[in-house]
């Protein structure tokens, strides 16, 4: 990555930009495999999702770029704007007239030819007002019951907003990524469990008393028991799973995404992808994506040894949401986990997802960069500290 640092003054990660950029190759592929039928039949061309994910590909790219020449300093500064842009985003989505609803859930605002999922923004911009908070207030946060609870009102509050959209799914994500980082940040035990309790029971008595959220819960534990209405989806994605073996039935030749297997492109493409390429393909899948949080929580350590905490705190936010979103919607497909309707980071169609989960890679890139920069500084003088996490 010399010649990259040298024209641009930018110093990649290898294992990093390979990782990510081995799943957008494959789930470009597997979504365009996934949707050609339903594209062809729905909008009169078999690529015509290809061609979608194609161009915002592109535009994520160049929002990367973005994001790899702004410094760090400028979005920790900043922290405040992002909360409030996030939570206006979350907000304005259930006002009417401004909603668009889809499958009995409000989840995104119509920009003219393009609609954004208001969550995907959002939790990206949370993340980084936790991470910002956590570096001005961490003395707080680690001393007083208060300076935990603060940021945590937010939260609950962006969840609330989540749940009323409703999006249970994105909600429990945003909440266990940042319960992750609060614990990194040092907060006290006895606060952190009070506060998981109670997180965890909320969470549970939402699910007891809504009635299709029950379903979901306990459904998938015995999905034969409805087999045309609640466990559908999952026994066509069951059935995918195995009929791919071990080398799978070969690339274009999945039979589930024929109007079987709903949202195959975009939910459930691991399913496909399990069924043409079959259990080398998954095993492929999976290795690439424990590389990426492996090294997205690598480039974090090392960012916190040279005392970059906000830095540190942000690589560890995005490597948690990496592996616990993918960690679902692969834990969903294979029947392990409840239905979410989380999207595959990375892998899935999905126009905003793509472009915030490259931009999140680019975040990870930037740390990247700026820890070597400290480091070749810290090589050029005398030892000195090198910050709390050491």
């Amino acid at each position: 990555m010399s010649t990259w640092r040298q024209r641009f003054g930018i110093t990649l990660d290898p294992v990093l930009v390979f990782s990510a950029g081995a799943l957008l190759l494959i789930g470009l592929t597997m979504m365009t495999s996934a949707s050609v039928a339903v594209a062809d039949q729905t909008m009169g061309s078999p690529y015509y999702f290809l061609k979608r994910q194609t161009v915002f590909l592109a535009m994520s790219l160049v929002a990367s770029l973005f994001v790899l020449w702004m410094p760090l300093s400028f979005w920790s500064k900043t922290g405040f704007l992002w909360l409030s842009l996030a939570l206006i985003l979350l907000a304005a989505v259930l006002l009417p007239g401004v909603g668009y609803t889809a499958n009995f859930a409000t989840r995104w605002i119509e920009l003219g030819p393009v609609r954004l999922q208001v969550s995907e923004p959002a939790r990206l911009l949370l993340f980084i007002y936790v991470c910002g908070y956590l570096v001005r207030h961490g003395e707080a946060v680690r001393e007083s019951t208060m300076g935990f609870v603060r940021p945590m009102l937010f939260i609950g509050l962006a969840c609330a907003l989540l749940l009323i959209e409703p999006d249970f799914g994105a909600a429990t994500v945003l909440l266990g990524t940042v319960l992750v980082v609060m614990f990194i940040g040092g907060v006290r035990i006895r606060d952190y469990v009070v506060l998981v309790f109670v997180a965890v029971s909320t969470m549970a008595l939402m699910i007891w008393n809504t009635p299709y959220r029950l379903l979901r819960a306990s459904g998938f534990l015995e999905p034969w028991n409805d087999p045309y209405d609640s466990g559908f989806q999952l026994i066509q994605s069951l059935i995918a799973i195995s009929r791919g073996g071990v080398t799978g039935v070969g690339l274009g030749e999945s039979i589930q995404k024929l109007f079987y297997l709903p949202e195959a492109h975009t939910d459930f493409v691991f399913a496909v992808l399990a069924e043409e390429l079959g259990l080398i393909g998954v095993l492929v899948t999976m290795v690439l994506f424990f590389v990426l949080v492996a090294r997205g929580f690598a480039i974090a350590r090392k960012a916190a040894r040279f005392n970059l905490l906000f830095p540190a705190y942000l690589a560890y936010a995005l490597a948690t949401w990496f592996g616990l979103q993918s960690f679902v919607n692969m834990g969903v497909a294979l029947g392990a986990l409840p239905t979410k309707g989380l999207t595959l980071p990375l892998m899935s169609y999905g126009n905003n997802a793509l472009v915030i989960a490259v931009a999140s890679c680019a975040f990870l890139l930037r740390v990247h960069h700026e820890t070597t920069a400290a480091e070749q500084a810290a090589l050029a003088s005398p030892p000195q500290s090198r910050g709390a996490f050491q």
